[in-house]
């Protein structure tokens, strides 16, 4: 949480965007909410609770969902590669700086982290790799 507080100008109110997916994308969100930070939130699709895959990851979405300041829903009726690639364009067009839980590996598919992270190195938003070295995501 350190991190992001330094690339805020003194005084700004931290505002996050996310797209609440599970892991990193709820933790950052919690985070911005617990600090009294404004969340807004960019979902994929209309049925986007029903690509996470634990109960505990539906219920932490849904709690910051109501957190949330704005919630943003695309238009995709449900998850697809399509939609988490356009949520996280989205995102990227919403941020001032683009802060990556990444391996620095290709994504699994269309639409993971390493594609937003290149969207957002062309877009010339400043990006932040977070990776612990020696930690293997599986």
């Amino acid at each position: 949480m350190e991190h992001w507080r330094r690339v805020l100008p003194v005084g700004a109110q931290l505002y996050g965007v996310s797209n609440l997916a599970e892991g990193a994308d709820q933790l950052f969100a919690a985070h911005v909410v617990a600090a009294g930070g404004v969340l807004e939130a960019i979902l994929p699709c209309a049925d986007y609770a029903s690509s996470l895959v634990t109960d505990d990851g539906r219920a932490r979405l849904e709690q910051l969902r109501r957190a949330a300041t704005t919630v943003l829903t695309l238009p995709y009726p449900q998850p697809s590669d399509q939609a988490f690639l356009a949520a996280g364009q989205v995102l990227v067009d919403r941020c001032d700086h683009l802060f990556a839980v990444w391996d620095g590996q290709p994504g699994r598919g269309v639409g993971g982290t390493a594609d937003i992270v290149a969207y957002a190195r062309a877009r010339g938003r400043p990006v932040t790799v977070l990776w612990v070295e020696g930690v293997v995501r599986v």
